[in-house]
């Protein structure tokens, strides 16, 4: 059984067993019979009583498989689940005086609700055994922190943690070995090690000491592997810390996906609306644009390029032609620059008032582009920043988009190293109200013609 197919399994059972309490309690409080009116207050509330009662049960890591406590704890955390769901339904039931509630049900089914929750997930370890995938674990670092985490590890096997070797600072200490995991390379070895030995997963435990480690792996497009780091207390104190827990140790993951995927799912739905409403009210606009465009210089209306999107994907880019036609027929691909003569008189205006956007709507309405992101950058210079700037991969983790922190921040020719900095800092800061923050600094951007020479 898989970890997702444990959670599933065990959030179906739990259903089952608090409904099968509830009416074991009113059978039990009144002989044998289901009253009618009595029965309806909890069949009325029976859909709310069993989400409060999942929801404690989650907080309370009960739908947490990597738990291995004996029974003593397990019984301690339904008891406090399974209380304050009773006295959070109470309160409900409370509030709706409408439905006639028992008391004593309540103090039956939650009687009811202890004994079976407690015991299905005693005699379900026995029967429930998750299949967990091989983690192929690289530990980075020998000191008294790194040989802790590789006994946690050790000690952990059941879970598929396999820690295949551990890196050293110095060429010397290679050969040796900690709770019998061998040292195998030092820093310089990480990328080659990663491939070869097939590492999924790698634990740095001096993550200052380290930084060019890290630096290295977000440079290299060879590896795939899950980063962590056990923070100092330089990395707590620069910012908010999201982590995980190894026995009593954290762990901050350093290459995880920022967003969740629902969160994904749901930015593109709303960038999908407010996409089709901004075209239907900026069409007068537009055309208005495109009738200056065509008469006031040789040329296509619109300008089409190819761009890398989110996981590399590649996509056509539109805008608003602001250039001479051909604008890069005798130079090659080249960067705008502050006063660039390929630039018409026209186009400068509609840079200044990014007005040559707007035809990436159309990007937005079709799922390649977001409302708000790091700008879309061509291959030819995506080679060149991957191999010069660290971390340059990171900006593909979410979709490109129309705006950004970069360019609300910095201006419009700043070098391609502060405006990584700038997408970095929004990527694993994303939320509603930064892109909110975003969007409304951008119309001040428009609206004073500032960043964009």
């Amino acid at each position: 059984m898989s970890k997702q197919a444990w959670r599933l399994a065990s959030v179906l059972i739990d259903i089952f067993f608090i409904n099968v309490s509830m009416v074991l309690a009113f059978l039990m409080r009144f002989g044998g019979a289901l009253p009618a009116f009595n029965f309806r207050a909890y069949t009325n509330l029976a859909v709310f009583i069993t989400l409060i009662q999942i929801v404690f049960l989650y907080i309370y890591d009960l739908y947490k498989p990597e738990r291995n406590e004996g029974f003593g704890s397990i019984l301690t955390s339904i008891l406090k689940a399974v209380t304050l769901g009773a006295i959070f339904t109470a309160s409900l039931t409370f509030f709706v005086r409408f439905f006639s509630f028992p008391r004593l049900v309540f103090l039956i089914s939650w009687l009811l609700m202890v004994v079976a929750l407690t015991a299905w997930r005693v005699i379900g370890t026995s029967v429930f055994r998750i299949n967990w995938p091989e983690q192929r674990i690289l530990v980075v670092g020998t000191g008294d922190l790194a040989k802790q985490v590789i006994a946690e590890l050790k000690s952990r096997r059941e879970w598929g943690y396999h820690v295949v070797g551990a890196i050293g600072r110095q060429i010397d200490q290679v050969g040796r070995k900690i709770h019998d995991v061998e040292v195998i390379g030092v820093l310089t070895d990480i990328v080659p090690l990663v491939s070869d030995r097939r590492i999924d997963r790698m634990i740095v435990t001096t993550p200052i000491r380290q930084r060019e480690l890290l630096e290295d792996m977000a440079r290299s497009a060879e590896t795939d592997v899950k980063v962590e780091i056990v923070p100092d207390l330089y990395e707590i104190l620069i910012g908010r810390v999201d982590y995980t827990l190894l026995s009593d140790i954290p762990l901050i993951e350093v290459t995880k996906d920022p967003t969740p995927s629902w969160v994904s799912s749901l930015k593109t739905v709303i960038d999908k609306i407010s996409a089709l409403v901004l075209l239907v009210l900026a069409l007068p606009l537009m055309v208005l644009f495109g009738f200056l465009i065509k008469v006031t210089s040789p040329g296509p209306v619109f300008f089409s390029q190819e761009r890398v999107g989110r996981n590399r994907k590649p996509f056509r880019i539109h805008k608003f032609r602001t250039m001479i036609d051909d604008a890069e027929a005798k130079t090659g691909p080249v960067l705008a620059t502050t006063g660039d003569k390929r630039i018409t008189s026209l186009g400068r205006f509609m840079r200044r008032y990014r007005v040559d956007e707007l035809p990436q709507l159309f990007n937005v309405l079709g799922g390649s582009m977001s409302f708000v992101g790091p700008r879309p950058e061509r291959a030819f210079f995506i080679e060149q920043f991957s191999s010069q700037i660290p971390g340059y991969s990171e900006r593909f983790r979410v979709k490109p988009g129309l705006t950004g922190l970069a360019q609300v921040s910095g201006s419009y020719a700043t070098t391609p190293e502060n405006k990584l900095k700038y997408d970095l800092i929004y990527i694993y800061h994303q939320s509603f109200f930064l892109d909110l923050k975003i969007i409304f600094s951008t119309i001040k951007v428009v609206l004073t013609a500032s960043g964009s020479q």
